[in-house]
């Protein structure tokens, strides 16, 4: 664990959940064993969402909707996601609970890998929410960038790879080398990148804020 999960499990506690489609949803994925965004984060999106009040939402990664559904209902009512997901069997999923949640007329399903959809799509996007296969984050980010405009927010989630980010290459499972050496890569790209100003939070597995600079900052 990257914070004493006792400190985790007390945060936790203190919050006052979810909609009850959305907690439905959460006890769904935790029985398929479907990965989401962990508590601490949907509790961050839900005030960051409160805050930026982001119109052009993209989220890269949509797996079965529960982040889309969840900034969906945060968000303002005016917003718009579009959303990016490869996995196939997955899909129909994500569709099927979007049209449940009430808020499929304000999301757009992608269908395809990241790295073309990307291409295809034009910015600038207020708010982009990386949560993807963490070892494509550094290929997904050239194009991530395009579509941003100053005061635009990219947050990336799951970047501390569960601690494994600081420890020796040597030390890692050889099975997680690739991902390792990638999301360090990714972590690095971010911070040195003029255009941007970075913070690298150890909230859930971690994640990265990035906002755009005005030309002049830069």
């Amino acid at each position: 664990m990257i914070v004493d999960e006792r400190m985790i499990t007390f945060i936790n506690s203190l919050d006052h959940g979810l909609t009850p489609f959305l907690e439905e949803l959460r006890e769904t994925a935790a029985e398929d064993n479907v990965p989401i965004i962990r508590r601490e984060m949907q509790s961050f999106l839900k005030v960051f969402l409160r805050i930026q009040r982001p119109q052009r939402i993209l989220e890269v990664g949509t797996a079965i909707g529960f982040s889309t559904i969840l900034m969906a209902a945060c968000g303002p009512e005016s917003s718009r996601i579009t959303t990016i997901e490869n996995y196939e069997k997955r899909i129909p999923v994500a569709r099927e609970n979007f049209r449940k949640s009430g808020y499929e007329d304000r999301i757009t399903l992608l269908e395809g890998d990241a790295a073309d959809v990307l291409k295809t799509l034009a910015g600038p996007y207020d708010f982009i929410f990386m949560d993807a296969a963490k070892g494509q984050y550094i290929h997904f980010l050239p194009e991530v960038l395009r579509l941003m405009r100053p005061g635009s927010v990219l947050i990336s989630d799951n970047v501390l790879q569960e601690g494994d980010i600081i420890e020796s290459h040597y030390i890692v499972e050889r099975r997680k080398r690739t991902i390792y050496k990638r999301m360090r890569d990714y972590l690095r790209a971010l911070k040195d990148d003029r255009s941007l100003e970075t913070s690298i939070v150890p909230l859930g597995d971690g994640i990265s804020i990035s906002v755009m600079k005005q030309p002049e900052e830069i």
